[in-house]
C-alpha cells in the first residue's frame, strides 16, 4: 500500500459540502517516492502468486521478464496506468473504510491499451446490514492539468445516472469469483441484478495525478457540481512528473532484475 504521507504534504479544503485534498511530493522526498511506489506497482499488474511461480520454476531472469512483460512502454499509458494505480492505493489507505477489490490492470487487453469502463470503483460493505456501497471513480494523469481534463472525469463520473454501470460491476464480480472471494461477488450481483444500486449508496471520487498545482481545478469542478452525489477531489502533484512517472517504472524493472 502506498504510504503518501513519507514523501507528501496534504492539504483539506472543504469546498461547499464536498472536500479538496491536494498532496504534494515534496522535492527532497521524491526519491522515496519512487522507491515506496516501485514496491506496489507490480502488483497490479501480476498477482504475487503468479511472479512467485514463475519465479520458483522460471528464476529470477523468468520473474523480471514476466514483470517487464506486463508493464506499458509508451509515456502516454505509463501515466494513465500509475494515476489509477494512485487513485487505487489512495481508496484503499484514506477513504475511511472503502478498498478496491481487484487490481483491474491484471486483466488488459494489451499493455500498451487503455481499459474501458470506469477506473476504479471503490466498495465498502456494512458489517451488520451487509449493504454495499459504492465510490464511483474517475482518474486523470497529466503532465499538465488543465480544467478540460476536469470536465471529462465529470462526464465520466456523471454517466449511467452517476451510478456504476452494471458492466463495471459485472466484471468485478466475474475476477471476484475467479479469486475465490464468492460472498463479496454475490453481494454485488445481487445489488446489480435483484436489489438496484440507490443513489444514497454511492458517493464520488475525482482523481487526478499532475505536475502542476490541482488546487483551482478541483475548487472549480466541486463548486460547478450541483447534483446528487456526494464528491471528493483528490490531486496529487508531483513537479517532473514525466520524469518521475519514468523513474518509477525503471525503477520496477531494475528491482524485477535484481530480485
Amino acid at each position: 500500500m502506498t504510504q503518501f504521507n513519507q514523501w507528501c504534504v496534504s492539504v483539506d479544503t472543504p469546498v461547499g459540502a464536498h472536500v479538496s485534498r491536494v498532496m504534494t511530493g515534496q522535492a527532497a522526498k521524491l526519491l522515496t517516492g519512487v522507491e515506496v511506489t516501485a514496491a506496489i506497482v507490480p502488483g497490479h499488474y501480476a498477482s504475487e502468486e503468479h511472479v512467485a511461480r514463475a519465479l520458483a520454476r522460471l528464476g529470477k531472469s523468468g520473474a523480471a521478464e514476466l514483470i517487464e512483460g506486463k508493464l506499458p512502454t509508451t509515456k502516454e499509458i505509463r501515466s494513465g496506468d500509475l494515476g489509477e494505480i494512485y487513485a487505487t492505493e489512495w481508496i484503499d489507505a484514506h477513504s475511511g473504510g472503502y478498498g478496491a477489490p481487484i487490481k483491474r490492470l491484471r486483466w488488459k487487453d494489451h499493455r500498451n491499451m487503455a481499459m474501458r469502463g470506469e477506473d476504479v470503483i471503490g466498495i465498502r460493505q456494512d458489517p451488520q446490514m451487509r449493504q454495499l456501497y459504492f465510490l464511483k471513480t474517475e482518474a486523470k494523469s497529466r503532465a499538465r492539468l488543465t480544467g478540460q481534463v476536469l470536465t471529462e472525469a465529470r462526464a465520466g463520473l456523471d454517466k449511467n445516472g452517476g451510478l456504476p454501470s452494471a458492466h463495471a460491476l459485472t466484471f468485478i464480480s466475474t475476477r471476484l469469483l475467479e479469486l475465490g472471494n464468492e460472498p463479496l461477488a454475490d453481494a454485488i450481483d445481487d445489488a446489480v441484478l435483484k436489489y438496484g444500486i440507490p443513489s444514497q449508496n454511492v458517493q464520488h471520487l475525482l482523481f487526478t495525478f499532475s505536475g502542476n498545482a490541482p488546487d483551482a481545478f478541483l475548487a472549480a469542478s466541486l463548486q460547478a457540481y450541483a447534483g446528487p452525489f456526494h464528491q471528493w477531489a483528490v490531486g496529487l502533484r508531483v513537479e517532473g512528473h514525466t520524469a518521475y512517472v519514468s523513474a518509477v517504472y525503471d525503477r520496477v524493472i531494475a528491482n524485477a532484475n535484481n530480485t
